[in-house]
This record gives C-alpha cells, sequence and structure tokens, in this order.
C-alpha cells in the first residue's frame, strides 16, 4: 500500500481515522466509502484533494476514486451547507405533497437542486436537494436534515423547520438520533460517534411502521414456513 502524498487539507487525526478505517477490511480498497465520507466530514464535500488522500492510502487511482464518488449521490462535488435538507420527490411523497414541499424550500432559500443558500459551512447555511426515495413512505412526505427524518411533513411544517435551521437551532428530528451538522453526521457515518454514542439508541420506527406487525401479533398470525422438501429451479447455464 503507498502512503498518501503530502496534502495539507487533511490532518494527522484525520490521517490516523482513515488508517484505523482500513483495519477493518480484509482489503484495503473496501474502505473506500467510508473514507470518502470521512474525507466530507472534514471539507462538507469530496473535492480533488480529497480524492488524492483516498488514492494514496489505498493504492487506486485517482479516476477510481472519482468513479465512485460520482456514482453515489451521498458523495457532493461541491460545499455542502451547514445542514443538507433532502426533500423526497419520489411517486408517493410527490403525491401527498413533496412537490409542493420542494418547491416552498427551493423559493424560500432560492436555490435549486444541490445549491446552498449561504456560505457553504457557516451556521445557518442550507443545502437543498430533492431526493428520489427516502425509503419511508409509510409516513409521507417526508424530507432528511443531515439524513435525519421528520416525518408526516407540510409545506408550512417544512418552512418552519428550514426558517429553525437557518436561525441556528436544531428541531429534533422524529425519530432518530438528536440533530446534528452535516460533517459531524459524515464523521459519524465513516465510524466515528465522537462521545456520540448514545444516538445508536435513538428510535429508528414510528407506529406507522410498526402497525402491521402488531396486528399479526394480536391475532396470531405467522407466515407458513418453508418446507425442508422445498425445491429451488435451476440456475441457469453460464455463457
Amino acid at each position: 500500500m503507498t502512503q498518501a502524498a503530502e496534502n495539507t487539507t487533511f490532518d494527522q487525526s484525520t490521517a490516523d481515522r482513515a488508517q484505523a478505517i482500513i483495519a477493518r477490511y480484509p482489503q484495503a480498497r473496501s474502505a473506500l466509502l467510508p473514507m470518502l465520507h470521512l474525507v466530507q466530514s472534514v471539507e462538507g464535500y469530496v473535492s480533488q484533494d480529497g480524492i488524492r488522500f483516498c488514492a494514496g492510502l489505498l493504492d487506486l487511482s485517482e479516476a477510481e476514486v472519482s468513479a465512485v464518488a460520482t456514482f453515489y449521490t451521498m458523495y457532493k462535488r461541491r460545499p455542502c451547507g451547514e445542514h443538507l435538507v433532502s426533500v423526497c420527490t419520489n411517486t408517493l411523497c410527490a403525491a401527498l405533497g413533496g412537490d409542493e414541499i420542494y418547491s416552498t424550500l427551493k423559493s424560500h432559500l432560492g436555490v435549486g437542486h444541490e445549491e446552498t443558500a449561504g456560505e457553504p459551512g457557516t451556521p445557518g447555511s442550507i443545502t437543498l436537494e430533492h431526493a428520489e426515495c427516502l425509503a419511508a413512505c409509510d409516513l409521507g412526505p417526508v424530507l432528511q436534515v443531515n439524513y435525519e427524518f421528520y416525518d408526516n411533513q407540510t409545506s408550512e411544517k417544512a418552512l418552519e423547520l428550514v426558517k429553525a435551521l437557518q436561525a441556528g437551532e436544531k428541531p429534533h428530528p422524529t425519530r432518530g438520533a438528536p440533530l446534528t451538522d452535516f460533517k459531524q453526521a459524515e464523521l459519524q457515518l465513516a465510524g466515528f460517534f465522537e462521545g456520540r454514542d448514545a444516538d445508536l439508541d435513538g428510535p429508528s420506527a414510528a407506529p406507522e411502521t410498526l402497525a402491521g406487525a402488531q396486528i399479526a401479533q394480536e391475532r396470531g398470525w405467522d407466515a407458513p414456513a418453508m418446507p425442508s422438501n422445498a425445491e429451488f429451479p435451476a440456475l441457469p447455464e453460464k455463457k
């Protein structure tokens, strides 16, 4: 494994965390995804310096790292605000008001998709994006702030939330961990909780999500067991 070229953007603490990430995996290159989150926890996005940092430590080419960083939408190529606000505009949320919520926030902030209101990284700055699906259809329309859920939203509630963020407040998510900022959330996605281990204990399910399971339990419903002699179709021949 080659060492990263000298890079003044990332300090020794970040380099140590990167090595700790690499040590989790039998093959160093498998550490790339959390390392990109680590880079974002420092800069608020994945810069060319961040790409070089990852490439040098993982013995990858910059092109290989760039291919990953540009494939996944969670890796940002422009500096993010203190908070990333993601509005679900996929089919169900859109029909329930997601498009209207996004339009309201877009008008209020004066920005479009993946654009930032305010100086990136400064207190109260907001990066807005529309998300394809946030996997919370039973609670739609939903939005996330730094990947924490705010369920059953309306345009009015979403606007009130964003104004509170701009004013330096951190309204508690509907479920999940207490709200932090984008860089701290990225550090957690890299696997470092920095004294916030209790965040893992935050409620992750809502009553709506558990309703079906509770009804099944009350009525004694169980999924049928798989027969011990179940036959599976043959695998197609490899060509």
